[in-house]
This record gives C-alpha cells, structure tokens and sequence, in this order.
C-alpha cells in the first residue's frame, strides 16, 4: 500500500506513537520506539509524533491536512483498539472522510473487567463494527490498490 500512494504520488505521513511511561518499549529511546524498516520514511514524508492514542492531540496533523486541502483519509497502522480506533473516530469528528484498511490493522487480546480473556479476533471485530459506517468506511488492502489502479 505504502509503495502505491507513493507510485501514485499521494501524500504520506507517518504517525508515531511516544509512550510516556518508561517501562514501555514505546518509550522513546528504547528499540521498541523506532519505526520498522519495512515502512520507513522517505525524506518528504512527515512523521508526526504523539504520546496519547490520537494522531490529533497534541499534533499539526489536522494543520497540515487542512493546509494541502487534504479531506479524504486512509487510515493504517497499529492497533486498532488503540490508536486507530482513536484517530479514525477523531478524524470524522473533525470532517474528514475515513477509509480504514481492515487487514493493514491488527488487535491484541484483552482482559475483561469479569476477568474473561477476550481473543484478539473479538477485538478486532468488533472494532471494525464500532467504526464502519459512522466513521469509516471499511476496505481491504486489494479494493483500495484496485481503486488507485483505475
């Protein structure tokens, strides 16, 4: 995907998640922290940092969308019980039209409040049911590159 909005000339900006508590491999400083080879930055491609779930607070995101005119969103990136559930609910609030990439995202399993462990399928599901439609159109990775394509 990434390689297609750049063939395609489309604009890219990374968000990057800074934890603030120390002892997580978020924080900054620690390997956790670094953005994976597989999508690293080109040289035009701003990276937007952040230390809470929303690619918004605290950020120009919004600035800088609204400055190129920028109005349509598609949304990839970990994890989606987090900060992609997060931005993409921020993002339609704020005007934007949202497609999310259902498998360019990913949940982890959670712990209920009864204690009952809730596998991570459950989670994503039902995320994606929380956010299509209200906030988001759902897409996969294949419908998204075909509709560059044409």
């Amino acid at each position: 995907m990434l390689a297609a909005f750049r063939s395609n000339n489309l604009p890219v900006f990374h968000v990057k998640h800074n934890s603030t508590n120390p002892k997580s491999p978020l924080f900054a400083g620690k390997p956790g922290n670094g953005i994976h080879p597989a999508v690293q930055p080109m040289v035009n491609e701003p990276i937007i940092e952040k230390d809470v779930n929303s690619a918004f607070i605290g950020t120009d995101l919004e600035s800088r969308l609204r400055q190129l005119g920028i109005s349509k969103l598609v949304i990839v990136g970990l994890t989606i019980e987090h900060c992609i559930s997060t931005s993409v609910r921020m993002a339609a609030n704020l005007g934007f039209e949202v497609t999310l990439i259902s498998d360019a995202t990913a949940a982890f399993d959670k712990m209920g409040i009864d204690g009952k462990r809730y596998g991570a399928d459950i989670i994503f599901n039902t995320e994606l049911a929380n956010l299509k439609d209200e906030f988001a159109e759902i897409k996969d990775t294949a419908t998204l590159l075909a509709e560059l394509d044409n």
